[in-house]
């Protein structure tokens, strides 16, 4: 049996989304409440990291240790990923030691290679197309706050960068209509806004995409490896800042997330994340538990659906 991967959520069923994000309430209940539950005793994750990360870095590890298993970090500096090795070579002998791998890189082929030779799950940690794992914290976030967000209007304010992309995957699976409010020539992947039809539409005014949507998220305007544009971009992106103001817009009963790191006073006003209407470190947390929900998904024998 191939192992099953996590590069995308069309990786999954959205009846399988909706399991894994359900499994991370209940497995976020049990850490609340104490209770041991180690159904990934003697796993071994490995972590690839060619971009820096604190929230990756620390949920995945934390996570696979309160699941009974144990993480290894590896930097390109750390492998011989960073000295030339074939991504394909480097595949096939790290799966032969490892029961699943996450990986954190910039080029989103470099995921689908290692995939295509890994015997074990390989999960996407982020790269420049996609951040899968950011959507599941995402999504059991707003579910726990507000329910199902199948029918909900979403908006996406800022760059249509990785991140867009994976609102724009989750439009599709967990269905809801997605707004993108963003600077002409910075919309997000054509292939992405293809497959999802209808349920995304781009506009050029922020007031437009947040007027009644239940969840309102952004990002920097900057991100890794896009350091000399910072100058442009804060020029071109100002218009798109999210504040009280805008969110007073949505509805009434909002949610703001934000992935983080934010820049306050840049794509947020420096007080947004004080708001009562974010739920951003609720967000961040929540990496952790889903993706704990995630690795049983992908790893754990006999895993059951809740």
């Amino acid at each position: 049996m191939s192992a099953r991967h996590f590069l995308s959520l069309m990786d999954c069923t959205p009846e399988e989304l909706l399991s894994v994000i359900r499994r991370g309430v209940e497995l976020k209940d049990l850490r609340q409440r104490g209770v041991l539950h180690e159904p990934l005793k003697g796993r071994v994750l490995g972590m690839v990291f060619e971009k820096a990360s604190t929230r990756t870095r620390i949920s995945f590890e934390a996570g696979m240790i309160q699941l009974g298993g144990q993480a290894i970090f590896l930097s390109p500096r750390d492998t011989q990923l960073g000295r030339g090795e074939p991504i394909s070579d480097c595949a096939i002998v790290m799966s032969s030691m490892l029961d699943v791998v996450m990986i954190r890189t910039f080029a989103h082929s470099n995921l689908t290679e290692f995939a295509a030779h890994s015997r074990v799950p390989v999960i996407n940690g982020l790269s420049d197309d996609l951040h899968p794992c950011q959507l599941l914290a995402d999504m059991q976030t707003f579910l726990e706050h507000r329910g199902p967000i199948k029918g909900k209007t979403v908006a996406w304010i800022g760059d249509g960068n990785n991140m867009c992309n994976s609102y724009i995957e989750a439009a599709i699976q967990f269905d809801f209509q997605l707004r993108v409010a963003c600077p002409e020539g910075y919309e997000p992947n054509a292939e992405f806004l293809a497959k999802a039809g209808g349920r995304v539409t781009i506009v050029r005014d922020p007031k437009a995409a947040v007027a009644g949507a239940h969840l309102v998220s952004t990002d920097v305007w900057t991100s890794m490896g896009q350091e000399e544009e910072t100058a442009r971009r804060l020029a071109l992106f100002a218009p798109f800042q999210v504040n009280r103001a805008l969110l007073d817009l949505a509805a009434d009963d909002v949610l703001f997330m934000h992935c983080l790191p934010a820049h306050r006073g840049e794509e947020i006003s420096l007080d947004l994340l004080d708001d009562p209407r974010s739920v951003a470190w609720d967000q961040a947390e929540n990496r952790l538990h889903a993706q704990k929900a995630l690795l049983e998904f992908l790893v754990a024998e006999g895993y059951q659906a809740p």
